[in-house]
């Protein structure tokens, strides 16, 4: 998260970042060297996906223009929404992702940094699902509706039927 934050605050150079990350993980990472992989992976992984992740962030929070969210919560959304929609699953599950990326505002963010996050993050998810499971399509969903719905007028037709019965 420091990486993208310096990153993001001067100016976005792709050729800076990992003299940045270089620089960070020596300052900040000794001893984490088995980490150093999914770091990296992280960082380029967002900065791949930096078009279509900006895109899902004024999407989710329509209210907030993308220069005006802080730096930090910039860095932190991106982060929680790579890991969420381009991620491993299996090395980071959503929830995990979320929670994590939660924990990193409320630790380095403002005030409300956290909230902010939960917020964008959890639309995203509720608007992809849960990753592994089978969602029904609109189709499917209209479908399921309409069998419901013919289901309860039946229903109440027996309902009526038995009372007319009973009433003579």
């Amino acid at each position: 998260m420091q990486s993208l934050f310096e990153w993001d605050f001067q100016g976005k150079e792709s050729k800076s970042l990992p003299e940045i990350v270089e620089r960070n993980k020596k300052e900040f990472g000794p001893g984490l060297d088995e980490e150093y992989g999914f770091i990296d992976r992280m960082l380029s992984g967002v900065v791949e996906n930096l078009d279509k992740i900006n895109a899902i962030i004024e999407k989710a929070a329509p209210e907030w223009p993308i220069e005006q969210i802080t730096s930090i919560d910039r860095a932190v959304l991106r982060l929680g929404l790579y890991e969420l929609l381009f991620g491993n699953h299996d090395e980071v599950p959503p929830k995990v992702a979320i929670n994590e990326a939660i924990e990193l505002a409320k630790s380095f963010g403002g005030e409300s940094s956290g909230r902010f996050i939960n917020g964008v993050l959890g639309t995203v998810y509720r608007e992809i699902g849960e990753p592994g499971k089978d969602y029904p399509n609109r189709a499917e969903l209209a479908k399921k509706r309409e069998e419901e719905k013919e289901k309860e007028e039946a229903e109440g037709k027996d309902k009526e039927e038995k009372e007319k019965k009973s009433s003579e």
